[in-house]
């Protein structure tokens, strides 16, 4: 019997997540920090694959070792016409990676609430930012006029966390979304 069999994520993504976790941890075990999930992949982390994404976004302030990890993981940079520049890809995976920043959102995720996070059938640990700051991200994207489907997913990521710290995620929307939205909205 498969215990994923039941899991409400793609069995592609779940891949991903332990292979990610393993590169987390073994940044870890070099005494560096974990990098930290951010954007599509964490929204579908979040959404148990309700939104789903075709690359993995990643913060670390140690770019040059995560990259070396990946490559020591089986990651291989692409090339050629059409390729992405910056990001990688495991040939068994189909998911990208790409490094998109050092630290999320600029700095004003409160450290916090970025979560550890144990993936299914795993032992090592990977770090995802908060549902509510990825939430403010997707409102951010949609205020900018550039993602107009962003507003939909933050709506679906505040369904399914109803739980969510709603001053925090307030504040943040604000933050994110420089004054043009806030949770009622997303409320409406």
């Amino acid at each position: 019997m498969n215990p994923l069999a039941d899991t409400p994520w793609r069995p592609e993504f779940i891949d991903a997540l332990r292979l990610f976790a393993r590169i987390s941890e073994a940044m870890h075990q070099q005494g560096f920090p974990r990098p930290i999930l951010v954007g599509g992949a964490a929204a579908e982390f979040y959404s148990t694959s309700a939104v789903t994404t075709g690359d993995f976004d990643i913060c670390t302030t140690r770019q040059s070792e995560l990259e070396e990890e990946m490559r020591r993981q089986g990651f291989v940079r692409p090339s050629g016409p059409g390729a992405m520049l910056k990001g990688w890809v495991h040939p068994e995976l189909g998911l990208g990676f790409e490094v998109v920043a050092e630290v999320p959102m600029d700095g004003g995720v409160d450290a916090a609430h970025i979560r550890l996070v144990r993936p299914i059938g795993e032992t090592a640990l990977f770090r995802v930012i908060s549902v509510e700051d990825l939430i403010a991200d997707r409102m951010g994207q949609f205020a900018s006029g550039t993602a107009p489907d962003r507003f939909e997913q933050a709506r679906i990521l505040l369904q399914l966390h109803p739980d969510a710290e709603m001053d925090y995620l307030d504040r943040r929307i604000r933050e994110e979304s420089m004054g043009d939205y806030g949770v009622e909205d997303l409320l409406r």
